[in-house]
């Protein structure tokens, strides 16, 4: 079928809602993203297709990621008047069981993540939810009640682990594509005037507002370009690639309305090469999408034609800058220039060109359908919307959150992510990747949105926010990132190049035990210059890890230079480790998990480390039940 009309859309639709809400006979929807397969989802697929692919009745999918990725691999089972189940951590052998046992209503409670309420996204409050009729099963939690869910607002993840992201007829079926033939109605201005009005600002990490650069791009003639920059470089981030995975026609219908508005006939992903799987299924994506005549020529009997094709990285964190990724569009070395044009005017080819993010695209379907207004109802004065995170490191439930602008700080850290594990202390959280800031604990109450976090000197970035506890070393925290950055760096204007070396070795240098008395003010000195004289974002952005850590635990730098001490316990030439006999019990486990031998003691007794041996691995400290092991 070529689509011409909305009754195009319905018919489909109609044709595959049963296959989302009440599909005759059970559905297993397994989680296949890439943090799912590496958990181990692609065994429990191929398990499921071997034992139940030619029964009857029983169908066996594939769903993007549904954020909780500390429970991976997720797998949840659906059948007509029976309540819709997550199972957690599944292995090959698990599923088998869990599919078998919900077959005659026993759900195995041990490997319940929750029952859904309403699977339902934001855009089908018109129909009526499908859960509403059946008898929820009593002791299993509702997964939307329980802390990883409850405060979330999903609009760019509306659809990531409820349908299979390589159906077009899905994404439709969940009110796909309908935005985009509302906005072929729309008059270009009164499409930029929608985004405009919600206030949606990039979510790549610039927070320019959307709707004022579309409208910067249509004013200058010339062949336009539509650009997608799903080039996600920032070491623990993974919303751009989830969504992709996931959800990629979300992404093909924004850059759609973007086209429309815009007035461009040509788009490109540039997506890095790393993301493997997200590259498959933008692939399938596109082609569905022209089989059914929504891009390509005359699309939907219109004169509107818009072509996407996709571009892959070398993964070069630099890419991430507008000029240096069009400049590695265009076929050249990845490296950005001075805007004194900007590249709305005159970007890709020389001619006015729009470049949002993954994240941003996303948002713009649901924006179209609903309002501007609606969308500008979430958030703060100047960060409106919703935000995207990957919640790692330091905190019990890693996943992926989308969540309100201006939600508190610790309600993301504490309550969707339930805290630092082990009952260790919560020291920071860094927002904004490589490029951001350290926030201490004293901001936990602390407004999440582009100003709040600019205000206490870190970034909103593309969404990356990684938890920090008592055991990190802020100065190796620091060294961390300026490592990274250094390499990433272009090299092209000396400030970055020869900067952020200079303050790479300065850090090296304190975490070795040699600091002296005037690197904290040299690193200050050289961290604003690097600020102010740089070229592009990357460098203006990379001082901020070193001094926001100067800024907020400058005692730690202190005591690496002046005491030769690392109080985390993570620079290996500044500390050892001792067993403290007040309160060792003797229990044993720290002498049998050390690799060297060196702790020694008869049982129940205190036990003794010799110094000589120990290489400070740190796991007698991490085994250690009683904290019997102490950092000096």
């Amino acid at each position: 079928m070529i689509i011409t009309s909305t009754k195009d859309l319905d018919a489909i639709r109609q044709s595959c809602l049963s296959r989302l809400y009440t599909p005759e006979g059970v559905k297993v929807n397994i989680g296949m993203a890439s943090c799912g397969i590496a958990a181990g989802a692609q065994a429990s697929y191929n398990r499921a297709i071997q034992e139940f692919s030619t029964k009857q009745g029983i169908t066996i999918s594939q769903t993007g990621c549904i954020g909780f990725c500390e429970m991976e691999p997720l797998v949840e089972i659906v059948a007509q008047g029976k309540p819709r189940m997550m199972y957690h951590h599944m292995t090959e052998d698990k599923i088998v069981e869990a599919i078998n046992g919900y077959l005659v209503g026993d759900y195995h409670k041990k490997w319940i993540l929750g029952q859904m309420r309403d699977p339902r996204n934001l855009l089908e409050d018109q129909i009526p939810n499908p859960q509403d009729k059946i008898q929820p099963a009593e002791g299993f939690p509702f997964l939307e009640d329980i802390p990883f869910y409850a405060k979330q607002v999903k609009v760019a993840l509306r659809n990531c682990g409820y349908m299979d992201p390589d159906s077009i007829e899905e994404y439709i079926a969940r009110k796909g594509y309908y935005a985009f033939m509302k906005a072929l109605t729309m008059a270009p201005a009164d499409i930029i005037k929608t985004i405009k009005t919600s206030g949606l600002r990039g979510r790549g990490g610039g927070g320019f507002p959307t709707g004022i650069k579309w409208e910067s791009c249509a004013k200058h003639s010339g062949d336009r370009y539509i650009i997608c920059n799903a080039d996600e470089g920032d070491p623990g981030a993974y919303m751009d690639r989830s969504v992709l995975e996931g959800d990629p026609h979300s992404v093909l219908e924004g850059m759609l309305i973007a086209a429309l508005a815009i007035g461009s006939k040509q788009g490109f992903i540039y997506v890095r090469n790393e993301y493997p799987l997200a590259v498959k299924r933008l692939i399938t994506a596109i082609k569905e999408a022209e089989k059914i005549g929504l891009l390509g020529d005359h699309i939907a009997g219109t004169n509107f034609s818009f072509h996407i094709k996709i571009s892959r990285g070398a993964g070069a964190f630099v890419c991430g800058e507008s000029t240096a990724l069009m400049s590695s569009l265009e076929g050249h070395v990845g490296r950005p220039r001075a805007k004194y044009v900007h590249t709305v005017e005159k970007g890709f080819r020389d001619g006015p060109s729009n470049l949002n993010n993954v994240e941003t695209y996303a948002n713009v379907a649901p924006i179209i359908l609903k309002g501007g207004d609606w969308y500008a109802s979430m958030g703060t004065a100047n960060s409106k919307g919703t935000k995207v995170f990957s919640l790692v490191g330091k905190v019990i439930n890693t996943g992926l959150v989308e969540v309100p602008m201006g939600i508190p700080l610790k309600d993301i850290v504490f309550g969707i992510g339930g805290g630092v594990p082990r009952k260790k202390e919560f020291k920071a959280v860094q927002t904004g990747g490589p490029s951001g800031g350290c926030i201490p604990t004293r901001f936990l109450d602390l407004s999440v949105d582009y100003q709040k976090l600019a205000e206490v000197g870190s970034i909103m970035g593309s969404g990356g926010m990684i938890v920090m506890d008592q055991d990190t070393c802020m100065v190796d925290v620091a060294r961390y990132f300026l490592d990274f950055l250094k390499e990433e760096s272009c090299g092209q204007c000396n400030p970055c190049r020869e900067g952020i070396k200079q303050m790479l070795d300065i850090l090296t240098n304190i975490c070795q035990g040699n600091g002296k008395e005037g690197d904290i003010e040299l690193l200050e000195e050289l961290g604003t210059t690097i600020q102010r004289f740089s070229l592009c974002g990357l460098g203006t952005s990379a001082p901020n890890p070193v001094l926001t850590t100067i800024l907020y635990f400058r005692d730690e730098y202190e005591a690496h230079i002046r005491d030769k001490k690392c109080p985390a316990g993570v620079c290996k030439p500044l500390f050892h480790y001792e067993i403290d006999p007040e309160k060792c019990t003797g229990c044993h486990s720290c002498a049998k998990k050390c690799p060297q031998e060196a702790i020694t003691g008869e049982k129940k007794k205190p036990h003794q480390l010799d110094q000589s041996k120990c290489i400070k691995c740190g796991i007698c400290y991490d085994t250690c039940k009683f904290d019997a092991i102490v950092i000096r």
